[in-house]
């Protein structure tokens, strides 16, 4: 996937600092414009939409690179304007979540050093912010690039300590993240057990849910979307049968709002069946994911699909897999397999 190289020791500073102290004092800015709570919102409402553009049309996209011009002419000068401490807060915590869902379109895309710039900010804003749930959740995304990028161990000592340094102060929703994060790097690694039990804490997590503490900027963090992170965290498990349970429970999500995470959901069925020795059902999941995915821009996108032929490598001389490669390099660029 990588396009630019991810350099792991990066992360570990930034990490360790706000591991050992995760809120500054209070900001209370002192030159510049009067910031106030509709510029708050400002950067809330574009930090929604870019989850929004990334989901639905993936990090390469225009529509989705242009948030990062967001960041840093709407946002930057914000931060050096004057405010109080409340709305100080408020506007460290909006930026930091700008910050981390640029980053989080880079990981798409593949760049990875850019990527971990724009996390590495929105770590310190969160921080700045005195916000530990906000860095909470950054550092479980961050933990999510490293295993992205082959990282798997140092992704889930990151989740797993952010995990640790909020469970008294986030939200159910945010430690479920930081959980689900675990469990992902743990079954990449091929560790069944802790990924097992990093998987069943995050859904016990999110069970606790309750409206009144609930952070509304990870909303889209449901049981659906915990299903369908299990299905492949059942398939780097090698686990086929339960990786098709978890898909039947994930139920659809709207293929127009999560575009991407419905196609990689698909490619990740596919490749389960290959594994499972069902062909047929491979190949059909394999084409739907190609129907999905070539409207998006992602080499993440990209490298699902590349994963499902290698599953589908024991059958390379059949003329279906073929034709499927060459539809898969035809219309998303995936390179054939060799």
């Amino acid at each position: 996937m990588s396009t630019s190289a991810f350099i792991a020791p990066a992360f570990m500073a930034p990490a360790t600092r706000w591991l050992s102290v995760p809120a500054d004092p209070p900001v209370r800015g002192l030159a510049g414009r009067r910031i106030g709570r509709d510029d708050v919102t400002t950067l809330w409402h574009a930090a929604a939409f870019a989850r929004k553009q990334d989901s639905r049309f993936g990090g390469g996209d225009w529509r989705t690179s242009a948030i990062a011009r967001t960041l840093r002419v709407q946002a930057a000068p914000m931060l050096r304007g004057t405010y109080s401490d409340e709305i100080g807060q408020g506007l460290f915590t909006a930026a930091a979540e700008l910050s981390r869902a640029v980053g989080w379109s880079a990981v798409d895309m593949g760049h990875h050093q850019a990527a971990q710039r724009h996390l590495t900010h929105a770590l310190r804003l969160a921080r700045l912010a005195g916000n530990v749930q906000s860095g909470c959740y950054v550092l479980s995304t961050m933990a999510l690039q490293a295993f992205l990028a082959g990282h798997p161990a140092e992704a889930a000592d990151m989740a797993e300590g952010a995990y640790e340094r909020a469970r008294h102060v986030a939200a159910p929703r945010v430690l479920a993240f930081a959980k689900l994060a675990e469990a992902r790097a743990h079954a990449r690694a091929g560790h069944a057990q802790d990924a097992g039990a990093a998987l069943h804490r995050a859904e016990a997590l999110l069970d606790q849910v309750r409206a009144e503490n609930d952070p509304q900027w990870l909303g889209y963090f449901t049981h659906a979307r915990l299903a369908t992170d299990a299905v492949e965290i059942h398939r780097d498990l090698a686990q086929p049968k339960a990786a098709l349970r978890w898909s039947r429970e994930a139920g659809a999500m709207s293929k127009d709002q999560f575009t991407r995470a419905v196609g990689l959901r698909t490619a990740v069925v596919a490749a389960t069946h290959m594994q499972a020795g069902d062909l047929e059902a491979g190949i059909d999941h394999g084409h739907q994911a190609v129907d999905i995915l070539a409207s998006v821009q992602s080499a993440r996108a990209r490298d699902y699909v590349a994963d499902l032929l290698e599953a589908a490598s024991r059958w390379k001389r059949n003329q279906s897999i073929r034709d499927l490669a060459l539809r898969a390099n035809r219309e998303m660029r995936v390179p054939l397999p060799a």
